[in-house]
C-alpha cells in the first residue's frame, strides 16, 4: 500500500485497543503529565521530553493518533502498540520519521529531506514514542532465515495465506502498509520480519501465524515468506533536499480562465474528478501541495505549488483570496485539512480539500509532474 502508516510492520487495521496498547495509554499520559510539570529548563526551553510531546502533537498525532493508538487518519498505525514498539528500535523510528516511506502518506520530516525536524528534534521525538513501551525489547537482531528459502515457494504462501489481500500481490498495492518500501525494508531485519509475522500484531487484522493453529506457517514457510519480502529490497534515496521556502509567485493556474464551479461536499470536499474536469476546461484555480517538500519532489499533482501545511504562514498573506484554492495531500484530508483550515480562519473564501487525495489522483492516470 502507498497509503497512510508510520513505521508499522506487516498490518495495520481496525482502532482495536489491546490491553498492551491500554498499558501504553497510561504510559503515555504519565509521560505527558511529566512532561507537562517539567515543560521548560532553567533557560525557559522545552525540555527533551515535553519538546517530544509537543513535536509528537503537532506532527504526528493527527494520523497516529493523540496517544499513539493509530488510525486517526488512512489507516496509519498503532505507534503504542506494544509488539511494534518491542521491535522498533530507536534507529528504526527515526530512519521512518527522517526520511518517511516514499511513495506513501507517511512524509520525510528530516532538515536532511527539507523537512522541518533536527537531528535532535528527531531524537527527542523517538523517545517521547518508546516512553510508551512497557515490554522489553525484542532480540531480532541475530535471525537468520535458512539459506535454503525459495522466493518461488514464499510467493505461494503469500497468495495462499492472504498476504496479498492486505499488502498487495508485490508487496505494494494493498489495503495496508507497502512490504517493498525500501526504507522499511532497509531498517526491518529479517528477525524483525519472522516475529511479525509469528506473533502479528494484538488488536489489529495483523494475527499470529504461528500460535499453533491449522492455518498456520511452519517455521521453514514462514523463511520462505521472508525471502520473498526481502527479494523486493532495493537502495533507498539518502540523497539530501535543499532547504526549501515556499514561493507563491506563479501559483495561479489558468489566470485568465474562468472560475471552477466547484460545489462542495460538506461545504469541505471536492472530488478529484471535479478538479481534473475543471482544469480540462481551463478553469482558474491554485493546486496547493500542502504535504511535506520532500513528497511534492516525489510527485505531485501537475501544476500544483508547493506550501507545507507548517510553512503556509510564511506565505499566506501572498495568497489571492479571489482564485480557487485545492488543497491536497496523501493522507487525503488530515495535512489538507490543517491548511483549509488555516486559510479559512485568514478568511479565504474559496478553498476546498481534495476529497480523495494525492494517491487517489494518481490511480486515475491523472496528470502528475515530479521534482522541485
Amino acid at each position: 500500500m502507498r497509503r497512510g502508516w508510520f513505521a508499522s510492520l506487516l498490518c495495520v487495521g481496525a482502532c482495536v485497543s489491546s490491553p498492551a496498547d491500554e498499558s501504553a495509554q497510561s504510559a503515555s499520559e504519565s509521560a505527558s503529565e511529566s512532561a507537562g510539570t517539567e515543560a521548560e529548563s532553567e533557560t525557559g526551553e522545552l525540555s527533551p521530553e515535553a519538546e517530544g510531546a509537543a513535536l509528537y502533537e503537532q506532527y504526528c498525532g493527527f494520523c497516529h493518533g493523540d496517544v499513539g493508538q493509530g488510525y486517526a487518519a488512512d489507516n496509519a498505525n498503532a505507534l503504542a502498540n506494544q509488539e511494534f514498539l518491542r521491535l522498533a528500535d530507536e534507529a528504526f523510528l527515526a530512519a521512518a520519521i527522517r526520511y518517511g516511506r516514499p511513495g506513501t502518506s507517511m512524509s520525510a520530516w528530516g532538515a536532511v529531506k527539507a523537512g522541518p525536524l533536527s537531528d535532535q528534534q528527531i531524537d527527542h521525538l523517538v523517545a517521547f514514542i518508546k516512553s510508551w513501551q512497557t515490554v522489553p525489547d525484542a532480540d531480532v537482531d541475530g535471525y537468520e532465515i535458512d539459506p535454503a528459502s525459495s522466493v518461488f515457494r514464499g510467493e505461494t504462501y503469500y497468495a495462499v495465506y492472504g498476504c496479498e489481500d492486505c499488502h498487495g500481490e508485490l508487496g505494494v498495492g494493498g489495503t495496508y502498509m507497502s512490504l517493498e518500501n525500501p526504507w522499511f525494508l532497509t531498517m526491518a531485519s529479517d528477525g524483525y520480519l519472522r516475529e511479525s509475522i509469528v506473533n502479528g500484531r494484538p488488536g489489529t487484522p495483523m494475527a499470529s501465524y504461528a500460535d499453533g493453529g491449522m492455518d498456520d506457517l511452519t517455521p521453514a514457510q514462514i523463511d520462505d515468506v521472508i525471502k520473498l519480502i526481502r527479494s523486493w529490497e532495493r537502495e533507498p534515496d539518502t540523497d539530501p533536499l535543499p532547504p526549501f521556502v515556499p514561493d507563491v509567485s506563479d501559483a495561479v493556474l489558468n489566470p485568465d480562465g474562468p472560475d471552477p464551479a466547484f460545489t462542495l461536499i460538506d461545504g469541505r470536499y471536492i472530488g478529484v474528478d471535479a478538479v481534473k474536469a475543471a482544469l480540462d476546461a481551463g478553469a482558474k484555480m491554485i493546486l496547493l501541495d500542502a504535504r511535506p517538500h520532500a513528497d511534492f519532489v516525489e510527485g505531485h499533482l501537475a501544476g500544483a505549488v508547493s506550501i507545507p501545511f507548517f510553512d503556509l504562514e510564511l506565505v499566506i498573506d501572498e495568497l489571492p483570496k479571489d482564485v480557487w484554492i485545492v488543497n491536497y495531500c496523501g493522507c487525503p484530508h488530515a495535512v489538507s485539512g490543517q491548511s483549509f483550515d488555516a486559510l479559512d480562519a485568514a478568511g479565504f473564501g474559496q478553498i476546498a480539500v481534495l476529497d480523495e487525495g494525492y494517491y487517489e489522483w494518481v490511480d486515475r492516470g491523472y496528470p502528475t509532474a515530479q521534482g522541485e
